[in-house]
C-alpha cells in the first residue's frame, strides 16, 4: 500500500516508517497537516496515518474537511490522548481506527492489514485463485500447497492485484503502490517484477492489456 504517515515525533516517525518500509509499504512522512494536504493533492495514496497534535492543527479538524471534501482515504488514528471522548471525536469525525501511543508496530502492521482488507471490499484474508492459497493477514502464499518466497516487493505488488482482482491498473497507479515520493524508479521496474511474480505463481497470475496496464489473471484457468 502507499501510506501517508503525518506525525511530527521524529522518533516515532522514522520508527513506523521503517515499519511500513519492512512490511513492503510505499511510505511518505510529513510533520506538519499543510503538508499533508499537500502530498493527498498530489498522489492517490490508500491509507493515512494521522497524529490528531501537529504544529499547525488539530488532526481531527483536518479529519473532518477530508471527509467533508468526499475524501474517503482509510485513516488511522495514531495519538496519546486515550480518552474515551477523544476516540469518539476522532471516529466520528472520519477515523477508520484509532490507535494510542505508545503502540506496539506489530500491533500497527495488523490493523493496516485489517483497514486495507475492508477498504477492498473482502474482510477474510484467506483468497483462492486456481492453485493458488493468499494470506493476507500472514502475508503468505502457497502455490499447489508449497510456500512461495516473495520479497517485501513483489509481496505489494502482487497484494495490489488480490485486492481489486477486477480491477485494470496502469503502470504510473502500480509505481505510486511501491514507491514514494523521495525514491528513484527505474522505467522498467514494474515488467521486471511482474515477470519475477509469473515466474515464482505462473503465467498466467498477471494478466497484460496492451497499452492500458495489468490485471489478476485466472491461474489454472486453461487446465
Amino acid at each position: 500500500m502507499r501510506i501517508l504517515l503525518v506525525e511530527d515525533d521524529p522518533i516515532l516517525g522514522m520508527a513506523v516508517r521503517d515499519q511500513l518500509v519492512a512490511d513492503g509499504h510505499s511510505a511518505d512522512w510529513v510533520t506538519h497537516l499543510g503538508e499533508a494536504a499537500v502530498a493527498l493533492h498530489a498522489a492517490a495514496f490508500e491509507l493515512v496515518l494521522l497524529d490528531l497534535m501537529l504544529p499547525d492543527g488539530r488532526g481531527t479538524d483536518f479529519l473532518k474537511r477530508l471527509r467533508s471534501a468526499g475524501d474517503v482515504t482509510p485513516v488511522i488514528v495514531l495519538t496519546a490522548r486515550d480518552q474515551i471522548s477523544d476516540r469518539i471525536a476522532a471516529l466520528d469525525a472520519g477515523a477508520d481506527d484509532y490507535l494510542v501511543k505508545p503502540f506496539d508496530l506489530f500491533e500497527l502492521s495488523a490493523r493496516i492489514r485489517a483497514v486495507g482488507r475492508r477498504y477492498a471490499g473482502n474482510p477474510n484474508p484467506l483468497v483462492t485463485l486456481g492453485d493458488i492459497e493468499v494470506d493476507l493477514a500472514a502475508r503468505s502464499v502457497r502455490r499447489a500447497g508449497r510456500m512461495v518466497a516473495l520479497t517485501a516487493r513483489e509481496w505489494s505488488l502482487f497484494e495490489a492485484f488480490v485486492q481489486r482482482p477486477h480491477q485494470l491498473m496502469s503502470k504510473p497507479q502500480l509505481e505510486e503502490r511501491l514507491y514514494s515520493f523521495d525514491a528513484e524508479v527505474e522505467s522498467n521496474t514494474i515488467e521486471v517484477y511482474i515477470a519475477r511474480l509469473r515466474k515464482k505463481l505462473g503465467a498466467d497470475v498477471i494478466e497484460t492489456v496492451r497499452g492500458m496496464g495489468y490485471r489478476l489473471g485466472t491461474p489454472g484457468a486453461e487446465a
